[in-house]
């Protein structure tokens, strides 16, 4: 517990993190024992450790399940104040104007939330199947892409053969859809790369036996082994890699003139 109190107040900026993230922390930082046995272990310590108040429940993400919210009002002024709130807030298209549309794409479900606390500032989204990715998303996103401009899809997972299968189908169903409608995509692998691998002393495994997709390599990484913080850095250097700082410091600026505008007319009615 200690040892995972340590690292939950080294990623206290990127909470939650999946059970995996601090696992491969936990066999980096501490020398965990790197087998199903030890993560089964370690599910159900932290399993005990929420139910006995030595952890804070939402420390932990878990996107297994989902509520549909219903938002409701008692009175008139709490609605004023929420559509102030959002004013206060509004967005723009931060992406309007740049040479290419960005999109991150992510093969574990569970990291979609904490990658989007980077990608959301520079307004490019998070996509997620949370693994394989059906014909009918792939085909969805192809029209998505083609009723724009040039679009690169930039793709975060692990580095092994279902990892890599995970992204080649991807791209080569993608870019078959594309091409009958006339549209225009590049794919770019961000992590886990090789390279990344190295640079990184990331732990590795022996490809599974069970898994008899090709795969030119005798060690794999989970996309997990990669430091949050590190991952959450590659992303943002990718990005501002391919933006033009100028046209999104004018977007901002717009966006900027427009939240005052729209707060100085609701509080116009509201008064």
């Amino acid at each position: 517990m200690e040892q995972i109190n340590a690292i939950l107040w080294q990623y206290r900026n990127v909470l939650p993190l999946t059970i995996r993230q601090i696992f491969y922390r936990l066999v980096v930082e501490y020398f965990y024992e790197k087998t199903e046995r030890g993560y089964e272990r370690l599910c159900e310590t932290l399993n005990r450790a929420r139910r006995a108040r030595l952890l804070e429940m939402d420390v932990i993400r878990d996107d297994g399940f989902y509520l549909t919210s219903i938002p409701t009002y008692s009175n008139a002024d709490e609605v004023i104040d929420v559509y102030l709130r959002h004013a206060g807030n509004l967005n723009v298209d931060r992406q309007a104007g740049q040479a290419s549309r960005l999109i991150v794409w992510c093969e574990a479900q569970g990291m979609k939330p904490m990658l989007e606390g980077v990608t959301v500032n520079y307004g490019v989204p998070v996509a997620s199947s949370g693994g394989f990715d059906s014909t009918t998303t792939k085909h969805n996103m192809a029209n998505v892409f083609a009723a724009q401009m040039h679009t690169e899809v930039l793709h975060v997972g692990d580095y092994d053969p279902s990892g890599v299968h995970m992204f080649s189908s991807l791209q080569e169903d993608v870019q078959a859809f594309i091409d009958d409608l006339s549209g225009d995509v590049t794919f770019t692998r961000l992590a886990v790369t090789p390279d990344q691998r190295d640079q990184y002393d990331l732990p590795t495994a022996p490809p599974k036996k069970t898994d008899r997709r090709s795969f030119n390599d005798t060690s794999t990484v989970q996309c997990e082994a990669l430091p949050p913080d590190v991952l959450l850095e590659i992303v943002e250097f990718a990005i501002n890699l391919r933006i033009d700082p100028d046209i999104r410091s004018h977007t901002l600026k717009a966006e900027e003139e427009l939240r005052r505008d729209l707060l100085r007319r609701l509080k116009g009615i509201t008064e």
